[in-house]
């Protein structure tokens, strides 16, 4: 199955495909001698980065003939790939690592009313890019725009496996335990570790090789 089959792995926000995550999958699956495709959701413009132009992107490096299509996202890389698998059917399976389910209404909160009005009136919000390692802006069109997908509507049913982190303080594990449960098509794998999932990286492999049946 593998073989036929194109691997892309979607990173998280203000991440890049040298997190240590992408690395690690990169390098298991390098091992199987399978390629993992670990596109730069960034795209050299993370001031104008959007939900919509995260699916555009992974959307067109789909390949051309009818090949089967795993996508494996994190946080926000996670939430793309779900939309990603409701409207492509090319996509016949999905791996989340900590989904960034309902996240505006994780994060806005902690931005708190005064900071969020002020970003919508200045238009940008500097936030930390762990990838580049300083302070970049971010253009609101990223809000505006993610308030658009209503996840409700993620009702497609495929196969998939949720890896979450029962500690996790960006994403609540509640997030995915709600999604899941709506969802019998959906498996959700709950791990002692947080956001990051950088302690249990080789049990998200283990569950990968099992789920993906490499």
């Amino acid at each position: 199955m593998s073989s036929t089959n194109t691997f892309i792995y979607l990173h998280g926000f203000a991440s890049s495909p040298q997190s240590a995550k992408a690395v690690y999958l990169s390098e298991r699956f390098q091992s199987l001698k399978i390629d993992l495709k670990t596109p730069d959701l960034n795209q050299e413009d993370f001031t104008h980065l959007t939900l919509s132009r995260q699916i555009q992107q992974i959307q067109s490096a789909f390949p051309s003939t009818p090949q089967p299509v795993t996508l494996i996202g994190s946080s926000l890389g996670g939430l793309t790939a779900a939309w990603l698998g409701e409207y492509q059917h090319q996509v016949e399976r999905l791996v989340l690592l900590a989904p960034a389910f309902r996240f505006l209404a994780h994060w806005l909160p902690k931005l708190g009313t005064e900071q969020v009005q002020r970003w919508q009136t200045e238009q940008y919000l500097s936030v930390y890019h762990y990838s580049a390692q300083r302070m970049l802006p971010l253009h609101y069109d990223f809000v505006a725009d993610a308030a658009q997908y209503e996840e409700t509507k993620l009702q497609r049913s495929l196969p998939t496996l949720i890896l979450h982190g029962q500690s996790d303080e960006v994403i609540p594990i509640q997030a995915s335990r709600d999604f899941a449960n709506q969802r019998p098509w959906v498996k959700l794998i709950e791990l002692d570790s947080d956001h990051a999932l950088a302690n249990v990286q080789p049990e998200i492999w283990r569950e990968i090789q099992t789920f993906c049946q490499l």
